[in-house]
C-alpha cells in the first residue's frame, strides 16, 4: 500500500515531511540539516482529499492533479474545503481563542495574520517567518477586525509570495537589526485606536527563527523546483529550510508544495542526481528592500 507525501510539517520548530496512507492514517519523516535525501516521483500525482480537525477524508474520484499546482487538490476537494475555512471567512463561528501576529520576512516585508492560539507559533513557521511577535489575543472576529485594522494603517499587504520571501532569505540583517523592525512596528500597531475591547493586548516579545530555519548556513538560492514528473528524480544534501521550502547545498531549493500527492520512493541508482525541471531564481539584488508605509 502507498504513501503519499503530504508536503513539510513543522514539529516544535523541526521540519518533517508528512505521508499519508489510506485506512493507515498519518505520519512524518523528521529531517535533520546535513543529510542527504533522495527521492523519486512514482506514478502520478493524486488528490489528497480534505483535511479537518487532524482527519483527512481521502478524494473519491482520486482526482489527479497538475504537476505545478500549488495545492495538492482537485477542484471538488478545495471547494469543500473552503466551505468550512476560517481563512476563506466561511467559519466565522469557531469558538477558538484566535492570535494577532506580525511576522517579518525581510527588509520592507511584513504582513499581520491570525491563527489559532492552540497552534502556537505552528502558522508562522509555516510561512517562513524569521522574526515575529504576538499583538493580541481573543475570539475570532475581534482578532479578524484587528487584522484588517491593522494591515490598513499600516500598508502591510494581505500576504507575500514566497518567491521574494526565498530570494532574500540567504541575505537577511542581523537578528538585532530584525528584532528593531518588528519592534518598530509593534509599538506603531499599539498605539492605533480602534482596537476591540473584545482584543486582549500582548506585550511586545520579538521571536527569531534563524536557528530552526539554518539561516546562518543557507547558500545563495540559484534553482528551485517548478514541478515533479513520473520519474522525476531529486538529489542533494539539505542545509535549511523555512516555510515549505529545502534548502539544498548548492543553491537548490524544493518547494514541498509541490511534492504533496506523489508516491516518492528512494531512487534505484544510487549514483542518480536531480532530473526534475527547474528554474534559475533572480538574484536578491532584483528583490531590492522596500520601504514600509507609514501608518496613514
Amino acid at each position: 500500500m502507498s504513501w503519499w507525501c503530504t508536503g513539510i510539517r513543522w514539529n516544535d520548530g523541526q521540519p518533517a515531511i508528512g505521508w499519508y496512507g489510506e485506512r493507515r492514517g498519518e505520519r512524518a519523516s523528521l529531517l535533520t540539516y546535513g543529510q542527504r535525501l533522495a527521492f523519486v516521483a512514482r506514478g502520478e500525482r493524486r488528490c489528497l482529499g480534505v483535511r479537518r480537525a487532524g482527519k483527512r477524508t481521502p478524494c473519491p474520484t482520486g482526482a489527479a492533479v497538475p504537476g505545478r499546482a500549488g495545492n495538492a487538490q482537485c477542484p471538488e476537494c478545495a471547494r469543500l474545503d473552503r466551505s468550512f475555512s476560517v481563512a476563506a471567512d466561511t467559519n466565522a463561528a469557531d469558538p477558538r481563542t484566535y492570535r494577532v501576529y506580525l511576522a517579518w520576512f525581510g527588509p520592507g516585508m511584513v504582513k499581520v495574520g491570525i491563527t489559532a492560539e492552540e497552534r502556537g507559533r505552528a502558522r508562522l513557521l509555516e510561512q517562513g517567518a524569521v522574526a515575529w511577535a504576538w499583538l493580541g489575543r481573543g475570539p475570532l472576529m475581534a482578532t479578524r477586525r484587528t487584522e484588517e485594522l491593522l494591515r490598513a494603517a499600516l500598508g502591510v499587504p494581505d500576504r507575500i509570495a514566497y518567491a521574494r520571501k526565498r530570494a532574500v532569505r540567504a541575505h537577511l540583517p542581523a537578528a538585532p537589526e530584525r528584532a528593531r523592525e518588528v519592534a518598530e512596528l509593534h509599538a506603531r500597531a499599539a498605539a492605533l485606536p480602534g482596537w476591540p475591547d473584545s482584543l486582549e493586548r500582548v506585550g511586545c516579545e520579538v521571536a527569531d527563527h534563524a536557528g530552526e530555519f539554518g539561516l546562518e548556513r543557507l547558500p545563495d538560492p540559484a534553482r528551485v523546483i517548478t514541478e515533479m514528473v513520473p520519474g522525476g528524480v531529486v538529489v542533494g544534501q539539505l542545509v535549511g529550510a523555512a516555510g515549505p521550502d529545502l534548502h539544498f547545498a548548492g543553491g537548490l531549493v524544493v518547494d514541498t508544495r509541490l511534492l504533496a500527492g506523489w508516491e516518492l520512493v528512494a531512487p534505484v541508482d544510487e549514483a542518480a542526481v536531480t532530473s526534475v525541471p527547474v528554474a534559475e531564481i533572480p538574484s536578491a539584488a532584483m528583490h531590492p528592500p522596500a520601504e514600509q508605509d507609514g501608518l496613514f
